[in-house]
């Protein structure tokens, strides 16, 4: 049986809160709350995408970074980022580092459930292909990322949205040619 998941919930200054149940905070009128996103790259220096399963309540089917969570309460940001990639994809990760530590979105589903997160961005290293959940990740893909820059560029409605806004800061970060975009 699984347990229930908690979120660390957030003021408009980032601070905590307080938490609450996962399962009952993605609704339209989400609350502001603390998560993470992490691009994972190969040995070959390509970075892991991943398309979110047909079964996800929030957008289903669309291709994103490589994992996305919540750390829960008294966990560190690392652990939290290791345990999804470990649950979500079947990978263990050696290094992880900050890539964007300010980043904040808010995005509306089409089916009207929001987004709102504070949720630093971090980049890990892997040396392992993944093995998805399939309650997960429907797809994944190893990509170059100026071939990803390319593609976020030309047609951002099949990416998450909180993808296509790390893009700018996430390719200035790596000194990407953002020209493509």
């Amino acid at each position: 049986m699984k347990t229930s998941e908690l979120v660390i919930l957030l003021d408009d200054q980032g601070q905590k809160i307080g938490t609450a149940e996962k399962a009952t905070v993605h609704t339209t009128e989400t609350p502001l709350h603390l998560a993470f996103s992490c691009h994972i790259f190969n040995t070959a220096g390509d970075v892991l995408i991943t398309r979110r399963a047909l079964s996800k309540k929030t957008w289903p089917g669309v291709w994103t970074n490589s994992a996305c969570g919540h750390p829960g309460p008294g966990e560190s940001m690392e652990d939290a980022i290791r345990r999804r990639a470990h649950d979500e994809l079947g990978m263990e990760l050696s290094v992880i580092s900050t890539a964007l530590p300010d980043f904040r979105y808010r995005a509306v589903d089409a089916s009207g459930v929001v987004e709102n997160e504070v949720c630093p961005v971090f980049v890990a290293q892997t040396e392992s292909d993944p093995r998805p959940a399939a309650d997960e990740v429907c797809e994944w893909e190893w990509v170059n990322p100026r071939d990803l820059a390319e593609s976020v560029g030309k047609t951002p409605f099949i990416f998450s949205p909180w993808l296509v806004e790390q893009m700018d800061q996430w390719i200035g970060h790596y000194g990407l040619d953002t020209s493509v975009l």
